[in-house]
């Protein structure tokens, strides 16, 4: 993870949350995640950002084709594009499962507690505090 992250950081300015690890997705008896959210400030194209995002996935051995929740050594998403919202088959924005799933809000908070992202009218501090999310996750 922290080489990810590493690797981001040379794209732009950038801030990362502590890292968490989380109950997995889909199958659970997959290993826990490791989760974290970084922000940067990049300007320009979210499908430019979204490519780069997979050639770094790709460079980190996520092999292009896989099952749906299959274990991977690096997922990455991109959850906002500044206040933009977009819907496509290829990329939604905010990522779709930004409100709902506690492994995204809880670093998600740490960075940018009072922000509302767009389509929203709650906080992220908010939106993790009235989450109904079984899946378990706690802060490295």
């Amino acid at each position: 993870m922290w080489a990810a992250i590493a690797e981001l950081s040379r794209w732009g300015p950038l801030r990362a949350s502590s890292l968490w690890r989380s109950e997995p997705l889909g199958d659970p008896t997959q290993a826990w995640y490791v989760n974290a959210v970084v922000e940067l400030a990049l300007g320009g194209d979210p499908w430019v950002c979204l490519e780069r995002l997979h050639a770094l996935e790709r460079a980190f051995g996520r092999p292009a084709e896989r099952a749906r929740w299959a274990p991977r050594r690096l997922d990455l998403a991109l959850l906002l594009f500044d206040d933009l919202e977009l819907r496509s088959d290829r990329l939604e924005l905010p990522h779709p499962g930004l409100a709902t799933r506690r492994f995204v809000l809880a670093p998600l908070s740490e960075l940018v507690p009072d922000f509302v992202p767009p389509g929203q009218t709650r906080t992220v501090a908010r939106l993790l505090s009235d989450l109904d999310d079984p899946l378990r996750v706690e802060k490295l």
